[in-house]
């Protein structure tokens, strides 16, 4: 890639990750605003929206910590030569962009 398309490139990155931000507000605010609405279906112009109240089960913190415990005392019983048998460690492309200090962005 271009020292030119690899300048342009991360900036549009770094706008395209400020935009998808920026919305995760505005969405989660939206959200918010119809929380108290009872299940059912509402028409808007061009979308459907659909509230449902399906039951899910949600773990206690004690039986959070008794499952990683459990996982913890598992893994510390596991013979080096196991281990390095069966855990790779691997690389993982980590992309992180950060706004320049001193760069006007614009809104």
């Amino acid at each position: 890639m271009k020292r030119t398309n690899l300048t342009a490139t991360i900036d549009r990155l770094g706008y395209l990750k400020a935009q998808i931000a920026a919305l995760k507000i505005e969405e989660d605010a939206i959200k918010e605003s119809l929380s108290d609405l009872a299940v059912g279906n509402y028409e808007g112009e061009a979308f459907r929206l659909a509230v449902t109240a399906p039951k899910r089960e949600t773990l206690s913190d004690e039986l959070k910590a008794s499952i990683k415990a459990v996982v913890a005392d598992y893994r510390d019983g596991l013979s080096p030569q196991y281990r390095t048998a069966h855990i790779k460690l691997v690389p993982v492309p980590t992309l992180t962009v950060r706004a320049r200090s001193g760069v006007a962005l614009a809104a």
